[in-house]
């Protein structure tokens, strides 16, 4: 995927910004200003429940508007993972999840209005507490779903709208596997 083009200095308002490392630096002869998109950090959850069910939400906004997705979002600055995933869980769900564990990461691709963002998806596990209601965020999250999963087949048939999700449920399921024998 190509980078993003600029059309003016964010910093002197020149027009003879440069595109440089295929869209994902800026510089600027004018003024001497360098802008760098370096990957931001994103986090998700696999949270199963008692009946062994993982927990999605279909989108409420783009992009991959009305896709399956994993509750999470992007860490803000001073948080780490740990409470990204917790603070993204209970904004999104209205649930604190319990037993947070680091599963896996990968990269991504995330649009927004014109503009790839580069990420790294890091992936948690953890336990939907005991007696917890969904309350869905209105402007993230369009409704859940708890859907068992099984096998890698079950995976491959989701309608998910991000591949590090669908890459880190399949590392789950192995897991899973793991942990029987």
């Amino acid at each position: 995927m190509e980078g993003n083009k600029f059309s003016f200095c964010p910093q002197c308002g020149s027009k003879n910004i440069e595109t440089h490392q295929g869209g994902y630096k800026w510089v600027c002869p004018d003024c001497g200003f360098d802008l760098y998109c370096n990957v931001a950090s994103a986090v998700g959850v696999v949270i199963v429940n008692s009946e062994g069910k993982v927990l999605f939400e279909r989108r409420a906004k783009e992009p991959r508007k009305g896709t399956l997705a994993l509750p999470g979002g992007f860490t803000t600055m001073d948080e780490s993972a740990e409470e990204s995933v917790a603070r993204e869980c209970l904004e999104e769900t209205g649930v604190r999840p319990a037993s947070i564990r680091y599963l896996c990461s990968f990269p991504n691709d995330y649009p927004y209005r014109g503009i790839h963002y580069k990420t790294c998806d890091l992936f948690f596990t953890a336990e939907f507490p005991a007696g917890a209601s969904l309350h869905a965020q209105e402007q993230e999250v369009a409704s859940f779903e708890w859907i068992a999963i099984r096998g890698h087949e079950d995976v491959d048939a989701l309608d998910l709208g991000f591949p590090s999700a669908r890459r880190t449920l399949h590392v789950w399921i192995d897991e899973r596997l793991k942990q029987k024998y």
